[in-house]
């Protein structure tokens, strides 16, 4: 009798996350120069621990409303509604990760297709298949900006659901206000649902980045949260607004799963509604040039303009990201393969969330790897330090 084997079926379509490798990579090797994570490098603001130790010594850690402490919920509304002037419905969820798996869970069926703009975060395709649903891969290479017709090109009978982020998450890439106005208009004519995650909206450098809710409130269900912001990853902290019957279908299985974003925490994302964040998306505005400087005639890439990533193309030398990364993490570089993120493995992720010394370690390393390869190199071997860099390409 054959042994039975008690691992569902759907744990088949997902393997382990790209980034935790490196991440637990990187905690095996001695002082590594890590531009891996995407986790702020500053310190969670005072006025935030503090709210949150308050918090903790006045025994605000039970359980709250599923919703979220009704001071957070109040605050969130009315930003949005003096952002947008949107009467939405919202409530606290845990992480902007958390109130994805809340929507799809809420909104697809087996078998529903939902369109995802590729190199993507990560969970995406993997939350969705959970959910019961199909992935479906819509190519933003090579300008990673948002290319309304190729989305209208993979539109099905069976697409029921978009999701886009921006800025986005591995490129840094801010999307263009017409493509993004382009795009809510197509999900109205078809009758779609555009999942806005927008974790990352704090932190641009070029200007403001657009939610598809300024075009088309009544079909976005909108994410953000703290984490990048206000450097909360790790206390799990977001929220959701939408239509009501999609935002109280979320909040009834947010009451069988999660039950309730972290009491303490709550706290302080109400301090952080009143925290000035400009200075560190000055210092990060200050690291995205310094990277794109020090990276600039090496390799090609597109210029950020928000989050704290940028996603070059990897050397024409190497087969692709993973082979390129294998190489630097031979020296003690920890950056993240293409594939963790897209269907191709032509490009990689760097995280400037980091020191400029750092910074300035890590994009010395790629320089030399980037260069070209000596007849008695193979790719792959380290590069040592005297080797020019290539010439300057054109991105």
């Amino acid at each position: 009798m054959a042994k039975r084997t008690f691992i569902a079926d759907r744990m088949q379509t997902i393997g382990s996350s790209g980034i935790r490798r490196i991440f637990d990579l990187g905690a095996k090797l001695k002082d590594p120069i890590d531009l891996s994570i995407g986790q702020p490098d500053f310190k969670v603001p005072d006025n935030l621990k503090g709210a949150m130790i308050r918090a903790i010594e006045t025994d605000r850690t039970g359980y709250t409303h599923t919703r979220g402490i009704p001071e957070l919920r109040e605050r969130i509304k009315a930003q949005l509604k003096e952002e947008f002037n949107w009467d939405a419905e919202a409530f606290v969820t845990c992480g902007v990760s958390g109130g994805l798996f809340l929507a799809l869970l809420a909104c697809l069926n087996q078998g529903d297709e939902v369109l995802i703009a590729d190199p993507c975060f990560v969970s995406y395709k993997h939350l969705v298949r959970l959910a019961g649903g199909t992935p479906v891969a819509v190519s933003l290479y090579d300008d990673f900006q948002l290319h309304p017709e190729r989305f209208e090109a993979a539109i099905t009978k069976r697409t029921k659901l978009i999701i886009v982020c921006s800025p986005g998450n591995p490129t840094g890439v801010v999307f263009k206000r017409d493509d993004l106005k382009a795009l809510a208009e197509l999900a109205q004519k078809h009758d779609l649902l555009l999942i806005s995650d927008e974790i990352y909206t704090l932190l641009t450098y070029d200007g403001p980045s657009l939610s598809p809710v300024e075009f088309a409130p009544q079909s976005t269900v909108l994410l953000r949260g703290y984490g990048k912001s206000h450097a909360l990853t790790g206390l799990r902290l977001g929220y959701a607004a939408g239509p009501a019957d999609i935002i109280t279908e979320m909040i009834k299985l947010q009451q069988f799963t999660y039950v309730c974003a972290p009491h303490p925490g709550q706290h302080g994302a109400l301090a952080a509604m009143d925290t000035d964040v400009s200075r560190h998306v000055a210092d990060y505005r200050t690291k995205r040039d310094l990277v794109c400087a020090e990276l600039e005639g090496a390799v090609e890439f597109v210029r950020p303009s928000g989050g704290f990533y940028v996603f070059p193309k990897v050397p024409k030398q190497y087969k692709s990201a993973t082979e390129f990364v294998t190489a630097a993490i031979a020296r003690n570089l920890l950056i993240i393969p293409g594939e963790a993120f897209s269907e191709r493995d032509t490009h990689f992720r760097i995280s400037y969330a980091a020191t400029d010394e750092k910074i300035r370690r890590g994009c010395a390393i790629i320089r030399e790897l980037a260069a070209p390869q000596s007849p008695d190199l193979e790719v792959g071997r380290p590069v040592h330090a005297g080797h020019r860099r290539a010439p300057q390409r054109t991105k």
